[in-house]
């Protein structure tokens, strides 16, 4: 099975320190040691919002903002691959080229932002089409997706289940709102929606959650059903206890 894993950089990293990015990193190591190939793609979080929002204060650009935000996904990306075994890859892929290759040789690739004006919700999307992967997990600071921001309106209505071109229709909702967070982008979303991907989206502040919904698809998030691929995914070890 090819999975593909956007983890936020606030579920990661959300504050500087070894201990959460030890513990997703040996889920990784676990799925692939299992056979599992396993991309993961790493986003910038607090850290990169942070120095996007000095950066706009001394007058950058929005690429030029952009590319700072990417720089620190990439910095976020060697901390997991520091965490990971030796035989691992030993840097961030630069194109999705490289992070296919990754996975060929060894089981894993890891990535951060690769291109301006793309969020890593893009990159990994992106990712999981271009290596034909099996199933898309987005583990953010949230259980799935929402009606709104549940942050923010207590009346907010998660999905167990939703189409793809129903996620596409939550989530522009959400970004015509000033303020709204979304958990996965538009861009992410209409990608999932070309592509067919089954995707996941839960809270991956605990990486076992990220491990039992690729193992078996137990979790508490969001089921994004593709049109087409079935009702019933084969999970790659949904015959284990």
């Amino acid at each position: 099975m090819k999975v593909v894993v956007s983890i936020g950089g606030s579920v990661l990293v959300p504050e500087p320190g070894a201990d959460r990015v030890a513990e997703h990193a040996a889920v990784v190591e676990d799925l692939v040691a299992d056979g599992c190939r396993v991309g993961a793609v790493v986003g910038g979080g607090g850290v990169a919002r942070e120095y996007i929002s000095a950066a706009r204060d001394l007058g950058a650009n929005e690429i030029e903002l952009d590319q700072l935000g990417i720089d620190v996904t990439r910095l976020n990306a060697r901390l997991l691959i520091a965490a990971l075994g030796e035989d691992s890859v030993t840097a961030p892929a630069a194109d999705y080229e490289d992070a296919r290759e990754a996975l060929r040789r060894g089981g894993i690739s890891v990535m951060g932002g690769v291109a301006p004006a793309q969020t890593t919700d893009a990159v990994g999307a992106a990712l999981a089409e271009y290596v034909d992967a099996d199933l898309l997990v987005y583990a953010t600071s949230v259980p799935g997706v929402y009606s709104d921001d549940p942050n923010e309106a207590a009346d907010a209505t998660k999905y167990d289940e939703l189409s793809a071109t129903e996620l596409v229709d939550v989530i522009a909702g959400l970004e015509m709102n000033a303020g709204a967070s979304a958990p996965v982008d538009l861009l992410a979303a209409k990608i999932i929606q070309r592509s067919g991907m089954r995707t996941i989206v839960l809270d991956g502040t605990d990486p076992d959650r990220i491990s039992r919904a690729v193992r078996h698809g137990d979790h508490d998030g969001t089921d994004v059903i593709p049109a087409g691929v079935g009702e019933e995914p084969t999970y790659w070890a949904d015959d284990e206890q």
